[in-house]
């Protein structure tokens, strides 16, 4: 049974999430790749969308964009995930896991896309804030000294 750590981060607010899913939630997961999007009712996230980043295995190696598949491989890295280079130019033989996500991944970073808002205002309620509004801007204009 696949069992996923996930972690969600809004764009907007700068703050993260932490999720754990298991069993048929889970298994959804499997076989997406890092890039594609997710709907947000497959992770108890309704009305969400989200865009898959990135993650890491049981082991610890950072899955990778530019490597297909579900495997585990050396590469040879100059940037990116994986590899932080002190020195221009410098290359190194790296472990790295695929891009896309199989049962050997622990923890799956996401991104928030969309996040649909409520807009159920009925026209009476629309009415009252306009009035209030109206309200307000009269009590204002009557706290200024010297104005007309």
């Amino acid at each position: 049974m696949p069992k996923f750590k996930l972690i969600v981060s809004d764009t907007k607010t700068g703050k993260s999430q932490t999720l754990e899913i298991e069993d048929a939630k889970a298994q959804v997961m499997i076989g997406r790749r890092i890039g594609e999007t997710v709907d947000g009712s497959t992770i108890d996230m309704k009305g969400k969308k989200f865009q898959i980043t990135g993650g890491s295995d049981k082991d610890g190696f950072p899955m990778r964009g530019s490597i297909h598949g579900g495997i585990r491989i050396a590469a040879i890295l100059t940037d990116g995930p994986g590899f932080h280079s002190g020195i221009r130019g410098e290359r190194k033989r790296k472990m790295v896991r695929g891009d896309t996500i199989t049962e050997d991944i622990y923890q799956i970073n996401m991104k928030t896309l969309k996040t649909q808002e409520k807009k159920t205002q009925t026209k009476k309620s629309k009415k009252t804030q306009t009035k209030k509004s109206k309200k307000t801007q009269t009590k204002k204009s009557k706290d200024r000294p010297g104005e007309k």
